[in-house]
Formats: C-alpha cells, sequence, structure tokens
C-alpha cells in the first residue's frame, strides 16, 4: 500500500519550467514502478513518463521527450518530474501513479497497470 501526494503545480509562463513532485508514504517505494500522466479538460489521461525501481530505466511520451524528465530518490521516497520548455499545450492536471509491478517497458505507458494515484496538481502554462 502507498499513498502518493504530488505538490509543486503552478501557473508558469511559456517557455519556463516547473519541477513537480510527489511523496510516497511507507517504506516500499523503491519497490514500485513510477509514472506521471496528465489529464486535459475533455481529452483522456495521458501517459508522460515512467521510471524503474532503481531509477535506471526510463520511458518517455513522444510529447514530452527532450524536455520533461523522470526521476526518483528512493531514500527520501519521492518522484520527480523536472518540466522545461514548457508550452500552452502541456496546461492540465498531472497525476503521480505506482505500480507494484517491477519494470515492464510494454505496460508502463498504460495507466490501467498502475495500482495507486495521487489527487494531482494543477499545472498552467500561459502564452
Amino acid at each position: 500500500q502507498v499513498q502518493l501526494v504530488e505538490s509543486g503545480g503552478g501557473l508558469v509562463q511559456a517557455g519556463g519550467s516547473l519541477r513537480l513532485s510527489c511523496g510516497a508514504s511507507g517504506r516500499t517505494f523503491g519497490r514500485y514502478t513510477m509514472g506521471w500522466f496528465r489529464q486535459a479538460p475533455g481529452k483522456e489521461r495521458e501517459f508522460l513518463a515512467a521510471i524503474s525501481w532503481g531509477g535506471s530505466a526510463t520511458n518517455y511520451a513522444d510529447s514530452v521527450k527532450g524536455r520533461f524528465t523522470i526521476s526518483r530518490d528512493n531514500a527520501k521516497s519521492t518522484l520527480y518530474l523536472q518540466m522545461n520548455n514548457l508550452k500552452p499545450e502541456d496546461t492540465a492536471v498531472y497525476y503521480c501513479a505506482a505500480n507494484s509491478a517491477a519494470y515492464n517497458s510494454a505496460y508502463a505507458r498504460l495507466g490501467s497497470k498502475y495500482d495507486y494515484w495521487g489527487q494531482g496538481t494543477q499545472v498552467t502554462v500561459s502564452s
């Protein structure tokens, strides 16, 4: 069981940066594949990035590759998403999620494979 709480969202101008954090409870954080997803109004939830237990393997959606970086600090039970060169189309509610299974490149992008979700944090990018 893990509880997830996102933070770091807010309003930023296009071209700016934000760093989202996802704090996890418990002492099993290092045994969860972690992912970031987002959902904009009127659109379905979109996969952004995933990271393996130890952080050695990552997976990014094409829409954010080269701009966003997922990382984790297992000692702090925290997941991060560094977002650079933000665009208005990045505006959405951002969610972190945990998958109790080991990293699987085929499943990492599928929201249905994640067991736990945070409450989300709003990111708004203005022109």
